[in-house]
């Protein structure tokens, strides 16, 4: 069987997982912002007077960690507890992709450089077995680049998430077809150029019906990703396949095409929900339940939903036993503003989730997250970084400003409960 453009170079077709130290146990677009909310003028204005002391230095230029081979130590490592951590939307508006043109210098290719603002989140992402990130936009042609409306992303983003230790990308947004197939086609190149793993569109109807494979802790790891839609814009004429859509029945014919293809976990990526909604909308919870529910076997069909679209940070729960996380927001995006025109800072407010998996008890168990934390992150537009906003605050306990960011974020991520089912803050 030849080697399909998404599986890696490792054995049966499923790419381990870049081993990074001491990860714990081994509906339309708008203009990219509601109401302020609980942040009002008088914190954000503390934030910006206050952003060069959040802002991080750019990072050691030192090339990605290898991925690790499962026969290294001579035969496949037994099962072991491992980390996975998720991330929301990268959504490169032309600002983003100004800073990022100011962070390049001679050493860094093409002129742009994504590394230093994502430098803060780098040892919380490269700490886990295994990190999954959101890509919302396709990336340009060579100097073709701009934000909003129609996202074509200089593709050294691609290089700058793999640097900061992600290993594979949801692709499947409202934006894959900004830029038609050929969009498509650039994006996935790059991240097959950066080693990233992809899924949720495709170059071929092979491609696209293979799920994105990895391993992390000895379990073979599917990941799928779907999108509600596509701003209107058709699919590639003789291409239905492009971009994988929203279809109850076609995820779990997937989930279990992956299963019997020798996955252990089945991670879900869902481009859903309404933009601007802190609460999940009817048709999250309807599918979360549903989806969470199917079954073959006795054993759950999906393992983790992982949401994205919203642009606020939405909750997680527990549901059917299974972690949902209904929207973890931007991680990456400019001055946000919504469908009237405000500015709403919400929208560079976002959750990035780690979920422990433990091997089964016993054979053709399910592998069980025995974890499950949350860092709350802010998107600095005026420095243009990315703040973890509890280690920032662990250095400087007195930013009264980045607490009730923090908090509010928390607020959102905890609303449905999850509290109880044992969601802790991490950092």
């Amino acid at each position: 069987m030849g080697r399909d453009r998404n599986s890696g170079n490792s054995r049966n077709g499923w790419r381990t997982a870049r081993h990074r130290g001491n990860g714990r146990n081994g509906s339309r677009t708008a203009r990219h912002g509601g109401t302020l909310g609980r942040y009002g003028p008088p914190v954000l204005a503390a934030l910006l007077l206050t952003a060069g002391t959040t802002a991080c230095t750019a990072p050691e230029r030192e090339p990605a960690k290898p991925r690790s081979s499962p026969s290294a130590a001579g035969g496949a490592a037994a099962d072991r507890a491992f980390t996975l951590v998720a991330s929301g939307d990268v959504l490169p508006h032309d600002s983003v992709i100004s800073r990022a043109r100011g962070d390049a210098d001679g050493s860094s290719d093409d002129g742009y450089d994504f590394r230093p603002m994502l430098a803060a989140v780098r040892p919380f992402v490269s700490a886990a077995d295994l990190a999954i990130c959101h890509m919302e936009t396709v990336y340009g042609a060579d100097g073709d680049y701009q934000g909003y409306p129609a996202f074509t992303s200089p593709p050294q983003v691609a290089r700058g998430l793999a640097a900061t230790g992600y290993d594979a990308c949801s692709t499947a947004s409202n934006h894959s077809l900004d830029d038609g197939a050929d969009g498509i086609r650039r994006t996935l190149d790059a991240m097959d150029t950066a080693g990233l793993v992809h899924h949720g569109s495709a170059r071929t109807a092979q491609e696209a019906a293979l799920p994105g494979r990895l391993k992390a802790g000895g379990a073979e790891v599917a990941h799928l990703a779907y999108t509600y839609g596509t701003n209107g814009q058709p699919l590639p004429e003789g291409q239905p396949w492009a971009v994988r859509l929203i279809d109850e029945q076609q995820i779990l014919d997937d989930a279990r095409a992956a299963r019997r293809a020798g996955a252990d976990i089945v991670v879900l990526s869902l481009h859903w929900g309404t933009e601007w909604q802190t609460d999940p909308d009817e048709q999250q919870l309807t599918l979360a339940r549903s989806l969470t529910a199917a079954a073959t076997g006795g054993r759950p069909d999906i393992d983790l939903v992982l949401g994205t679209h919203a642009h606020v940070p939405q909750a997680y729960e527990k549901v059917n036993g299974t972690w949902v996380i209904y929207g973890m927001g931007d991680q990456i995006a400019g001055p946000m503003f919504d469908y009237t025109g405000a500015r709403d800072h919400r929208g560079n407010m976002g959750s990035i989730g780690r979920f422990t998996f433990a091997p089964p008890k016993t054979p053709g168990g399910r592998w069980e997250v025995t974890r499950a934390e949350f860092v709350p992150q802010w998107y600095d537009t005026d420095a243009g970084r990315v703040v973890n906003l509890p280690a920032a605050l662990a250095e400087d306990s007195g930013r009264d400003d980045l607490r009730e960011v923090q908090d509010g974020i928390a607020e959102a991520v905890l609303s449905r409960g999850a509290a109880k089912d044992g969601l802790t803050m991490a950092r």
